[in-house]
């Protein structure tokens, strides 16, 4: 009878502490997942902030790049109007005071011309170095060939200078 009771006993602590057992690991459970939601809201929270982010810096650029157009179209319309006012001015003096403004703006328009003819040129010349994409080999071999043309155009330079003296020393 005894024995019986004690074995109830301690029948009874046991499933109490089973029970306690499964209850605080429910409760851990519920935790975790509570967490894992926490962390996948914040997560998703955090891609609409960048996102967000990103669309703000792409309309701030549009915006930059438009007010630059803008300004630049203003320029171009204050040139052109100031040429406009420059040649009414002419035309309203003198006959030979406007020939020889005239002249000067010509020789001033050449140099004007031999700049930005020279500038096309480079521009034409100097090709956009697109690399970004470009793996080790081929940036080495784009290195290497990069290199090997200003070796080239080094030497043309230097024979230019050589022909040059050579034709100096010739006529002198």
């Amino acid at each position: 009878d005894i024995q019986k009771k004690r074995q109830n006993k301690d029948l009874m602590e046991l499933q109490a502490l089973i029970d306690s057992h499964f209850e605080a690991r429910k409760k851990e459970e519920e935790e975790l997942i509570a967490l894992k939601e926490r962390i996948e809201k914040r997560r998703a929270e955090r891609a609409e902030q960048q996102r967000i982010r990103a669309e703000k810096e792409r309309e701030r650029q549009n915006r930059l790049a438009e007010e630059k157009a803008r300004r630049e179209e203003e320029d171009a319309k204050r040139r052109a109007e100031d040429d406009l006012k420059k040649k009414k001015a002419l035309s309203s003096m003198g006959a030979n005071y406007s020939s020889y403004l005239a002249k000067a703006d010509q020789k001033r328009g050449k140099k004007q011309t031999a700049r930005e003819m020279k500038k096309k040129v480079l521009a034409e010349r100097r090709k956009p170095l697109n690399i970004d994409h470009l793996s080790e080999d081929k940036l080495r071999d784009k290195a290497k060939e990069l290199w090997e043309t200003l070796y080239q155009l080094e030497m043309d330079k230097f024979e230019f200078g050589e022909k040059l003296k050579r034709q100096k020393y010739d006529v002198s």
